[in-house]
């Protein structure tokens, strides 16, 4: 059977691969602790799940709609943003798509061509790089500082005249990293300085913690503004990773091709969910910061539990999103494995903790913890990864051999 370049080289998420793996264990009767997808673990909250079945039940979801969405969604968003953002969009500067993975697969379609190269921090999330190649294009990654953040130096290192676009994450997936509104200003400057166009892809937005303060592209000024594409949805401020709704707003001749090609492709999001949307962008935001309340405090408690653990060491503390990435080499060198998935393997395995190999993100010798599920559940888990890695430093230790853990 032949396939398409395109199928042959595209590589599976490794997140949902990690998570597939997990549950199938759980499935046979194994006790196994999930840390490797990033979904909220609370439901959606109840005002907006009414509203889906208030939709549903005066028959507004039974027929297509829009491929960019309803236009009461679309005012929803601009409204929204104006109030998160203090930035102005028209409701035709917005398109919908089936959440915002899709709504980046259908702009790398967009905006990129054969061989055009796209700047993607290291590490970053893991569909960027395989979407730049699905559009043909060549992801290229940009090295970080000790913070994981990009800075104008490495941007310049990485800049060819193939460069078309740089992809922007902040709270990053999956470092947790925040970028200031200096350094965004002085990214966003670099890229309108060199003609390129920004995805800022803010899904974690309001997932900010211990003071942090979140800042946008958008927000760095018109000139700066007009060459960012924003990229968000409810995902994860509102925990609705199941409805599948996320948004692009840019300048409208984009808005234009985006639609175009939605069009042809998946067509409109399911109508119940556009409804359901509504309410999440129109209604009362107090379960959004209930839940990022509780997404701090199980930071602030597992954090210097894990940097307790043998081995694993994270130079920052996270400051947004839902993960912990720490740098496991020194762990890697205690279990005497070479490579951090076979870490990995180790700990799913043995210590019956699921998480996700840094290799993946672009970034081998680190693993992606995340911290949304319930804080006991994390407890248990840290202390299966410490006591996991404790047992062989004590064999080391009985050995003779001198070991540095972190």
């Amino acid at each position: 059977m032949k396939f398409s370049n395109r199928a042959m080289n595209v590589k599976p998420s490794a997140t949902v691969g990690v998570s597939n793996k997990a549950k199938q264990m759980i499935r046979n009767g194994i006790d196994v602790i999930n840390l490797g997808i990033g979904e909220p673990d609370f439901t959606t909250p109840k005002v907006i799940t009414d509203a889906a079945i208030d939709a549903i039940q005066h028959g507004k979801t039974s027929f297509y709609t829009p491929a960019s969405g309803l236009p009461e969604l679309k005012t929803a968003i601009a409204n929204r943003i104006r109030m998160d953002y203090g930035v102005s969009y028209q409701p035709q500067q917005i398109s919908v798509a089936n959440g915002a993975k899709m709504a980046l697969y259908v702009l790398m379609q967009a905006l990129v061509d054969q061989d055009d190269e796209v700047l993607l921090p290291q590490p970053s999330w893991v569909s960027y790089s395989q979407q730049v190649e699905l559009a043909g294009g060549k992801p290229v990654l940009v090295a970080t500082n000790d913070h994981f953040k990009i800075t104008i130096d490495s941007l310049n290192e990485a800049l060819t005249t193939k460069t078309t676009l740089l992809i922007l994450n902040s709270p990053a997936n999956p470092t947790g990293t925040v970028y200031s509104k200096d350094e965004l200003q002085a990214i966003g400057r670099w890229a309108v300085d060199h003609g390129l166009l920004i995805i800022s892809d803010d899904i974690y937005g309001k997932l900010i913690y211990n003071g942090q303060k979140f800042a946008s592209l958008i927000q760095c000024g018109d000139e700066i503004a007009e060459s960012t594409i924003l990229v968000n949805g409810v995902s994860k401020a509102y925990s609705m990773t199941g409805w599948r709704i996320g948004y692009v707003a840019a300048a409208p001749q984009i808005i234009s091709k985006v639609n175009a090609i939605l069009s042809h492709s998946t067509g409109n999001p399911a109508t119940v969910s556009q409804y359901a949307a509504i309410a999440a962008f129109k209604g009362d935001q107090t379960n959004v910061e209930q839940m990022r309340q509780a997404f701090e405090t199980r930071l602030n408690t597992i954090y210097p539990l894990l940097q307790a653990v043998p081995g694993f060491h994270i130079e920052q503390k996270p400051q947004g999103a839902f993960y912990l990435f720490p740098n496991v080499e020194k762990a890697m060198a205690i279990v005497g494995v070479d490579t951090s998935l076979e870490l990995v393997t180790l700990l799913l395995n043995e210590a019956h903790v699921a998480v996700v190999d840094g290799a993946a993100f672009g970034l081998p010798g680190y693993l992606r913890l995340s911290y949304a599920t319930g804080l006991e559940d994390l407890k248990t888990a840290i202390s299966r990864i410490n006591t996991f890695m404790t047992q062989y430093v004590d064999k080391q230790v009985s050995g003779g051999i001198g070991i540095e853990t972190n």
